[in-house]
């Protein structure tokens, strides 16, 4: 197949939409169209709650599922030209082949989105990041600006967003897309670029008409922007975008967007943050943040080259989850399914587990907030959540001759002491001084794959 054709990109009026209809008679915006008034929006509810949710890169990318950062193996081959990815190609593939071919291969022939939305809710997830559009351009839905570049036009020939929109909340999930707002190769994009970015031909006929698509169609709950660095938000418009998306969408009350909407945007403007990918504070921030991470720590999209070396384990999940949390972030696990469809048995095994923790441990994480103190290192490293008048000591290890320290509760006659796997039996405890601390005779230890175990402290502070 020839590289995409793009000549049934939307007619350039329409990137105004969402500006008129913020300014439309009769409409009295709540937010005006400036970051002053957008980042005062105050974020849902359901988001902070939620903590734990599922991201999935899927695209063409995953046909050849090659290379560190297979996602972006197109830009790694052609602009790049690094060795791995152009050694692949001469021995794999035909003179003359071009990324657009793998398209025919990405066929997802074993796609089930109600097996997949099952999997997300078993890892006790509460939310789904789904990849509509990465950084290639084609669109995991049937967009009128991608005409023959799109899931529906091409490969699949079944609407991917849609599908799983369905299945996921289905199943009581809440449903986030993933949507790059640039395209390496489009020519529109590269003509804004050549006149460093003064026109605006590729905003107003490509991205802003598909987020406004995407918005209309599948009422996302979550916007996470991506593909914002090499121009400015006035460039992407964004600011009308969101005002737009806050006032007048059909889910003007619920969505939840991230800070990825402009080069200097990350950590400044937006919903909440995610900063630089795998952000990772090293004190508590003052902003509502999240933690993307990948299972595969070698790439976001599939590698068929990947090693179990390379995959994190139960332990290394829970352990990056709980300080996420307990630094008031929240965890958004990444996957890379096949290009058939399928999701590698070693992340269903993944997923699986951790909701198998959470099903004991959940109380602890879901809707909690950051405590006082954030962790210590006595006897084991434990990390601190609270809710409501319980705080709860997350502990990674378990403590030899079953006697944990603990340095920072202060205690009162009123402390009760629980461990969530047993949550019927009080657990003896002694405190340190008069004032903080206390030692805790733990009971028979339970079997935790994950390496990790939960404190239900009550009657402290």
């Amino acid at each position: 197949m020839s590289p995409p054709v793009r000549a049934g990109c939307v007619p350039p009026a329409l990137w105004v939409i969402p500006l008129l209809l913020v300014l439309a008679p009769g409409c009295r915006a709540r937010y005006a169209a400036n970051w002053t008034s957008l980042d005062a929006r105050p974020l849902p509810q359901w988001f902070d709650e939620a903590k734990i949710g599922i991201f999935v890169h899927w695209g063409v990318f995953s046909v050849p599922g090659f290379g560190q950062f297979s996602e972006w193996f197109w830009y790694w081959w052609q602009s790049k030209k690094r060795a791995e990815e152009v050694a692949f190609m001469l021995e794999n593939y035909p003179p003359g082949f071009k990324y657009a071919d793998f398209a025919h291969a990405f066929r997802a022939e074993f796609f089930d989105p109600d097996n997949w939305a099952e999997i997300f809710k078993a890892s006790g997830a509460k939310y789904v990041v789904f990849t509509s559009k990465h950084h290639e351009g084609f669109t995991n839905w049937p967009s009128a600006g991608s005409w023959n570049w799109n899931s529906v036009d091409v490969g699949p020939h079944r609407d991917l967003v849609g599908e799983l929109a369905t299945a996921v909340r289905k199943k009581s999930l809440r449903l986030g897309l993933y949507h790059s707002l640039y395209e390496w190769y489009h020519p529109l994009y590269l003509s804004d670029q050549a006149s460093g970015f003064k026109t605006q031909d590729f905003v107003g006929r490509k991205t802003l008409p598909e987020l406004v698509d995407l918005v209309t169609t599948y009422k996302p709950d979550l916007i996470w922007s991506d593909g914002d660095w090499e121009a400015p938000d006035t460039y992407w418009n964004s600011t009308e975008f969101l005002a737009w998306l806050y006032n007048d969408s059909p889910v003007k009350d619920v969505v939840v967007t991230n800070d990825r909407w402009g080069k200097g945007c990350y950590c400044k403007h937006g919903g909440y943050y995610n900063c630089a990918d795998r952000y990772t504070p090293g004190t508590l921030p003052d902003h509502k943040w999240e933690k993307c991470q990948s299972i595969d720590t070698h790439s976001w999209g599939y590698r068929r080259d990947m090693k179990l070396s390379e995959v994190m384990d139960l332990p290394a999940i829970l352990k990056d989850l709980v300080y996420v949390v307990a630094m008031g972030g929240n965890y958004l696990l990444n996957i890379g399914p096949m290009a058939d469809g399928m999701i590698a048995p070693v992340f269903e095994e993944r997923l699986r587990g951790l909701g198998v923790w959470l099903g004991i441990n959940g109380d602890a994480i879901y809707a909690s907030k950051p405590w006082r103190v954030q962790t210590e290192n006595s006897t084991v490293t434990v990390w601190y959540t609270a809710k409501n008048h319980t705080v709860y000591a997350i502990i990674l290890g378990w403590p030899a001759e079953q006697l944990l320290r603990l340095t920072v509760p202060r205690t009162s006659t009123a402390t009760k002491i629980t461990l969530m796997d047993y949550p019927n039996v009080l657990l003896k405890w002694a405190p340190l001084t008069p004032t903080a601390g206390l030692m805790i005779a733990m009971p028979t230890m339970p079997a935790s794959p994950g390496n990790a175990w939960c404190l239900k402290l009550e009657g402290v502070w």
